[in-house]
C-alpha cells in the first residue's frame, strides 16, 4: 500500500514538473539571428553583408563529408593483456594486418584489445590504409610507462600534396566573398566534376600590413609576420562546371579580393595520405611522477597526413599535452564521444591542449576536458571550416578558441566552459601570435567571460547566443566582434551545425 502511495505521488510530482518547465518554456520566446533566418519552407536563408560575406556551411565536415557513417569494421585479429611485451604484441598485430589487402572500401579491419592493462613504453605506429585499433572501454587500458614526452598512437602516411604541373589557374572574380561556393576562372581547361583541387589565397605584404601584424609590440623573440609565410592552401572538390565558373563542395571561409593578391587553384595529388583509419573504446593513461612531471606521456593519440578517419569513445588521464592532436594534414576526421581527464605538466604555454585541430574539415563532438588550458583549440594557419560540437569544458585554466596565428572559419556550437572562449589580437604573446582567427562562429555558447574582436580587414567573427561576460580582452583599441543575444536563450536553431546539416542531407533527397 505504500508502495502505490509513493508511487502516485512521484506521477504527481513529475507532472507538476513537467507542467513548470512547459509553463517556463511557454514564456521564452524563440528567437533568430539577423545574419541567418530560417525561412518558411524550413531552410536557412543566409544574409550577406555589404560585400556578400556570409556566415559559412559548415555541415560538410569530419568522416566524408557527413555522406556516410562511420562503419562497424569487423574484428580480425584479437589480444589480450599479460604484462609481457604488449606494446610489441599491439604493433606486430598492426603490421601484419596493414600487409593484408583492403576490401572496397579501403578496410582491413579491426584489432580486439580485451579487458586489461596493456604497458607502452614508446609508441603504436598505424601507417597504412583501413586499420581499427578498438578497445572494450575503459576497462582496455593503455598505459604509456616510463619517461620521455611522447605520442602513445601515432596514426600517419607520408609525404605531402603536390601541384599537378600545368593545372593553376587564376581565380579572376576580384572579390570572393565568405561563405561562397562558386567563382570564375580564367581557363576550365584540363578540369572536370570531382577532381581535388587546392584553392589558393595568397598572403601579401599589404594584406600583412593591413592586418597590422607588421607592428606588434616587441616582446621576448617576437617575430613580425611576413606575408609569403601566410599562403593558404585550402582542400576542395569540383562539384560543377559551367562556363568558367567552377562549384566547390565547401565554401571560401577567407575572402579573396585584387588587391591583396586574389587567389589561384591548381589540381594536387596526396598519394602517402593514409584514410580509414580508426580508434575506439581505449582508456589511454600516463604514468607520471607529480603533479607538473614533464618527461612522460605528451599526446594520446596523434594523427597526421591521413583523412576520412575517426577516433571514437577514448579517454586519456594524465597526458602532459592532449587527448587527440591532429596535425596539419589531417583531413575529415571525426572525433566524438571522448574524454581529457587530469592532465599533468606545469600549468604554462604549450601544455594541455585537450583537443587540439591543426588540420581541416574536421568535426569534435561531445567531448569532455577537465583540467586543460586550451580545451578546444586550433593553430597556426588552421584551414577551415572545422567544427567543435556540444562539447564541455571544467575546471579551465586558460581559454577555448583559435589560439595563434591566424586560423580560419571555425565554428564553435553549444560549446560550455567555466573558463573563457576567445577570439582575439593576443599581440606579442608566444613569439608574436597576433590575430588569432578570422571568420570564426560561436554559436549558444556558455562561458565565464569573452572577448570577441574584428579583426582590421580579413573578416569578421561572431558571438550568437553567447552566454558569457563581455570583456576587451588582452589589447585594447581592437574593433569589438559581432555580439548578437548575448545572455539570450532560446536561439533558433540551437544548433547551426545540426541545421546546416540537415538542409545538406535534404537537398540530396
Amino acid at each position: 500500500m505504500k508502495e502505490k502511495t509513493y508511487i502516485s505521488k512521484l506521477k504527481a510530482t513529475l507532472s507538476l514538473a513537467l507542467l513548470l518547465c512547459f509553463i517556463t518554456t511557454y514564456g521564452q520566446e524563440k528567437w533568430e539571428s539577423q545574419y541567418i533566418k530560417i525561412q518558411k519552407n524550413g531552410k536557412l536563408q543566409y544574409i550577406p553583408d555589404e560585400q556578400g560575406n556570409i556566415i559559412p556551411d559548415f555541415s560538410r565536415v569530419g568522416y566524408h563529408q557527413n555522406t556516410k557513417p562511420i562503419p562497424k569494421v569487423n574484428t580480425v585479429t584479437t589480444l589480450s593483456a599479460t604484462g609481457e611485451n604488449d606494446q610489441q604484441k599491439i604493433q606486430q598485430a598492426i603490421d601484419d594486418l596493414a600487409k593484408k589487402p583492403a576490401d572496397q572500401n579501403g578496410i582491413r579491419g579491426a584489432i580486439l584489445l580485451k579487458k586489461g592493462e596493456y604497458k607502452i613504453p614508446s609508441s603504436l605506429k598505424i601507417s597504412t590504409s583501413g586499420i581499427v585499433l578498438r578497445g572494450e572501454g575503459d576497462e582496455t587500458k593503455l598505459i604509456a610507462t616510463g619517461k620521455g614526452q611522447r605520442k602513445t598512437i601515432v596514426a600517419t602516411g607520408a609525404g605531402k600534396a603536390i601541384e599537378i604541373p600545368n593545372s593553376r589557374t587564376k581565380i579572376t572574380d576580384p572579390y570572393v566573398p565568405v561563405g561562397a561556393k562558386s567563382f570564375e576562372i580564367a581557363s576550365i581547361a584540363g578540369l572536370k566534376v570531382g577532381d581535388q583541387i587546392i584553392v589558393f589565397r595568397p598572403g601579401t605584404d599589404n594584406w600583412i600590413k593591413d592586418l597590422k601584424m607588421d607592428q606588434i609590440e616587441p616582446g621576448t623573440g617576437t617575430i613580425q609576420w611576413k606575408g609569403s609565410e601566410y599562403n593558404f592552401e585550402f582542400e576542395r572538390i569540383i562539384t560543377a562546371i559551367k562556363g568558367n565558373t567552377i562549384f566547390i563542395d565547401n565554401p571560401i571561409v577567407l575572402a579573396m579580393e585584387t588587391k591583396y593578391g586574389g587567389g589561384e587553384i591548381y589540381k594536387f595529388s596526396f598519394d602517402g595520405r593514409i584514410t580509414e583509419v580508426g580508434i575506439e573504446n581505449l582508456l589511454l593513461e600516463s604514468e607520471f611522477a607529480n603533479e607538473i612531471d614533464e618527461d612522460h606521456g605528451w599526446d594520446a593519440i596523434s594523427f597526421n597526413r591521413i583523412a576520412n578517419s575517426w577516433i571514437s569513445g577514448v579517454t586519456s588521464k594524465y597526458f602532459g599535452y592532449s587527448c587527440v592532436n591532429l596535425g596539419n594534414d589531417s583531413k575529415q576526421i571525426t572525433v566524438k564521444d571522448s574524454k581529457c581527464l587530469a592532465p599533468k605538466s606545469q600549468i604554462i604555454g604549450g601544455r594541455r591542449y585537450s583537443f587540439n585541430n591543426d588540420g581541416q574539415l574536421n568535426l569534435f563532438v561531445n567531448c569532455f576536458a577537465s583540467e586543460g588550458r586550451h580545451d578546444y583549440v586550433t593553430g597556426a594557419k588552421v584551414r577551415g571550416p572545422n567544427v567543435f560540437l556540444n562539447c564541455t569544458s571544467v575546471n579551465a585554466k586558460a581559454d577555448i578558441g583559435p589560439h595563434h596565428r591566424l586560423a580560419v572559419g571555425t565554428l564553435f556550437d553549444n560549446i560550455t566552459t567555466d573558463g573563457e572562449i576567445n577570439i582575439q589580437d593576443r599581440g606579442n604573446w608566444g613569439t608574436g601570435h597576433g590575430w588569432a582567427g578570422i571568420n570564426q562562429v560561436i554559436w549558444n555558447s556558455t562561458a565565464a567571460k569573452a572577448a570577441i574582436q574584428n579583426p582590421y580587414v580579413g573578416g569578421k567573427n561572431y558571438a550568437i547566443g553567447f552566454t558569457a561576460q563581455k570583456y576587451d580582452g588582452r589589447l585594447k583599441g581592437r574593433l569589438e566582434g559581432i555580439w548578437e543575444g548575448q545572455n539570450k536563450k532560446n536561439l533558433n536553431p540551437s544548433s547551426l551545425y545540426l541545421k546546416q546539416v540537415e538542409d545538406t542531407k535534404s537537398k540530396k533527397l
